[in-house]
């Protein structure tokens, strides 16, 4: 079963049977429930990454949409960060992006978003699953049927907003002729990316896997093991670092020089490391992201807060706390300044910003920051296990030690700390942990995987 319902949106792999997998029936039917929770005569915006189901999925919901009485603009390949900005751009009441982020070509979804372009809130995706259950849809008379048009300029807005952005310096970033190698996985980073920075006067740059037919050239999670085309690239080029974006350009990495990589966790760091030392404030990440942040946020005297996993609790944080930039440690960058979303674009902007700053290699520039080691680990349950009880019982082994409740079970140690948290797809219990030293962030995850069979 490869159906996933949640309050942000529909994620499922294509073909097989209805209910169990993504099936144009159930594209129609998710689809059709946005689109009644919304009602007729309002406007939508869509967009799709390059993966090979999107021209498909694109057309279903379109015409479900118009179907209903909506007003669709059709953005066609573009990125998750955009869909979210044309939302507000175009004064749209919500919107669907086609894409299942960093999951494998099989893969696809529809995430939904709210009239500010933001994911929707946990009442409203409520909502939109009781309408799909009970089929309670209808559809617009033959005068009343929506409208569709294309609009292909909407991501050069966003680019445009991105310069104009007060912390991005378009002149200095041209002015170090930086050479740059892109991996833009076989989706919408190849035209996204290039055009991005060729506006930031940036010309000498190769684009990897840059055909968009969606058949990723590797796993586009962009993870160590799945970037050492782009690490080897970069040596052989001689260029200052590489880039490497999701299918949907909204997770961001980095490539050093050396051809080292300069760590998924790490992106959000640097970013804010920057923005906090041109505009003091708070910062947010979820649970599961490196403690690097929160030594970096208070080195400029700002206050760090963690929310729980998931984009829509780190946006919901950082609203309550005011914060100036947050984002996960997966490589998302979020700046309020720009909009409430993950953005890989504006990310390089602001870091290729950072790095013409501070005349270092990018090799470098990674050496200032803390040397944290994270490592993820997980523990298959039994079927009816009383997950809750069993954090339950964890924490009162830890009670000594600060712990945090609000997403499973953070427990944080000196420099190091250890989170558990129950999937919410499959019968496990997430165990992350990090520490100074990889030796060290394993010995805590075994630590707890075997506190937890004890209790267990």
């Amino acid at each position: 079963m490869a159906l996933m319902k949640s309050i942000s949106g529909i994620r499922g792999t294509i073909g097989g049977q209805p209910g169990d997998n993504l099936t144009p029936i159930d594209i129609v039917k998710f689809t059709a429930a946005y689109g009644t929770m919304l009602g007729a005569g309002k406007k939508v915006i869509v967009g799709r990454d390059g993966r090979m189901s999107g021209e498909m999925v694109r057309s279903l919901v379109v015409q479900t949409l118009l179907a209903l009485g909506i007003d669709v603009v059709d953005l066609g390949l573009s990125t998750t960060p955009t869909v979210e900005m044309a939302v507000t751009f175009e004064g749209a009441d919500g919107g669907i992006i086609l894409t299942a982020s960093h999951n494998p070509k099989q893969w696809n979804a529809l995430k939904l978003l709210n009239e500010k372009g933001e994911f929707i809130s946990a009442e409203q995706g409520q909502k939109m699953l009781e309408i799909a259950e009970k089929g309670e849809f209808s559809f617009s008379e033959i005068d009343q049927l929506g409208s569709c048009t294309q609009d292909d300029t909407l991501l050069q807005k966003h680019i445009d907003a991105v310069l104009t952005h007060p912390l991005v310096d378009q002149n200095l970033i041209a002015s170090k002729n930086f050479k740059i190698v892109i991996d833009a996985i076989n989706s919408s980073g190849a035209i996204a990316v290039p055009r991005l920075l060729n506006a930031l006067g940036v010309t000498d740059f190769t684009v990897l896997n840059a055909e968009m037919h969606g058949n990723f050239a590797h796993n586009p999670e962009p993870l160590p093991e799945n970037l050492k085309e782009l690490c080897n690239e970069v040596v052989r080029q001689q260029a200052h670092f590489g880039i490497a974006v999701d299918p949907d350009v909204d997770r961001l990495c980095f490539v050093s020089d050396d051809g080292s990589l300069f760590g998924e966790e790490y992106t959000l760091v640097a970013v804010a490391d920057y923005i906090l030392s041109r505009k003091k404030g708070n910062t947010v990440s979820n649970l599961s992201s490196t403690r690097a942040l929160k030594d970096v946020t208070e080195k400029w005297g700002g206050t760090y807060a963690a929310s729980a996993v998931g984009e829509v609790n780190v946006v919901a944080k950082m609203k309550a706390v005011n914060a100036v930039i947050g984002g996960e440690g997966n490589g998302g960058i979020i700046d309020p300044a720009l909009h409430y979303g993950r953005d890989a674009l504006v990310g390089i902007a602001l870091f290729l910003t950072h790095l013409a700053h501070s005349g270092l290699r990018c090799s470098e520039l990674r050496k200032t920051y803390p040397d944290y080691f994270m490592s993820k680990n997980k523990i298959d349950l039994p079927a009816g296990t009383d997950v809750k009880g069993v954090l339950k019982q964890v924490e009162q082994l830890y009670q000594n030690v600060p712990v945090n409740t609000e997403d499973g079970l953070k427990i944080e140690f000196e420099k190091s700390w250890v989170h558990l948290r129950a999937s919410n797809t499959e019968p496990i219990i997430r165990v992350y942990s990090e520490s100074e030293t990889a030796e060290h962030a394993d010995q805590l995850a075994l630590q707890l995987v075997n506190d937890i069979k004890k209790l267990m």
